[in-house]
């Protein structure tokens, strides 16, 4: 094993380290999709809370962030990262009163995804 590593690295310097590099690259990206995976399979219709992001509770729970916005009113961009209680302090109302207007429109959505899927 030692001797054909060796003959690589004397033989074909560049190809070996480039060999190298998307090993790293793809050993990182399978280790990150595992991660992402492992994380979200356990996150999966949680109680909606003040730290979330208006994407968070869409991901929880399986719905479309962008029909999720709609319903609060919020801009469909995706890029929106301001979480539950920063939308409740825009809007001048308690953050509880926020968290039950999503509540609701997660309800909504999943009736609605619900009715579809029948």
């Amino acid at each position: 094993m030692r001797g054909a590593i060796k003959s690589l690295w004397r033989h074909n310097r560049l190809l070996f380290i480039a060999f190298c590099a998307a090993l790293l690259v793809t050993l990182f990206l399978a280790a990150r999709t595992v991660a992402f995976y492992a994380y979200w399979s356990s996150h999966r219709s949680v109680p909606v809370e003040e730290w979330m992001t208006i994407g968070y509770v869409a991901r929880s729970w399986e719905i479309p962030p962008q029909e999720l916005r709609g319903l609060l009113d919020l801009s469909t961009e995706n890029h929106d990262r301001r979480s539950i209680a920063q939308i409740a302090r825009e809007r001048e109302v308690p953050a509880d009163t926020l968290i039950r207007e999503v509540e609701q429109a997660v309800e909504t959505l999943r009736a609605k995804g619900g009715e579809t899927a029948q």
